[in-house]
């Protein structure tokens, strides 16, 4: 049973840093593609970033290029998000999602397992 506990989520000010860490347990780590989604409040969750589970692709939405960055640590079985340069529209539920030789998509359904969420809220 694959299992992502996100952490590392907080209360920061704009321009500010947070770096975000989901663990996996319950999979074989590398065979799986790894992404980060967000939910703001009253919106959908949508795509973050992702890794690849193989070529070492990394793929982000245009609202975050250039201030985060996705990487993963396969021996570790863990995924990062870097997060710089943090704006009040990333005030969100940050969620790690997984799936097994998962082609990079950056829907929703294209992956199956997703851990609980963790807060990361922006204030001026």
């Amino acid at each position: 049973q694959v299992q992502l506990v996100e952490s590392g989520g907080g209360v920061v000010q704009t321009g500010d840093s947070l770096r975000l860490s989901c663990a996996a347990s319950g999979l074989i780590f590398a065979y799986y593609t790894m992404a980060w989604f967000r939910q703001r409040p009253g919106k959908e969750r949508e795509f973050v970033a992702g890794f690849k589970w193989t070529g070492g692709s990394t793929s982000y939405a245009d609202s975050v290029k250039g201030r985060f960055t996705i990487s993963r640590d396969n021996a570790k079985m863990t995924v990062y998000l870097q997060m710089n340069g943090l704006k009040i529209e990333d005030t969100a539920v940050y969620y790690c999602a997984a799936e097994s030789y998962g082609s990079g998509e950056q829907s929703v359904s294209n992956y199956g397992s997703w851990g609980q969420g963790t807060q990361v809220t922006v204030s001026s």
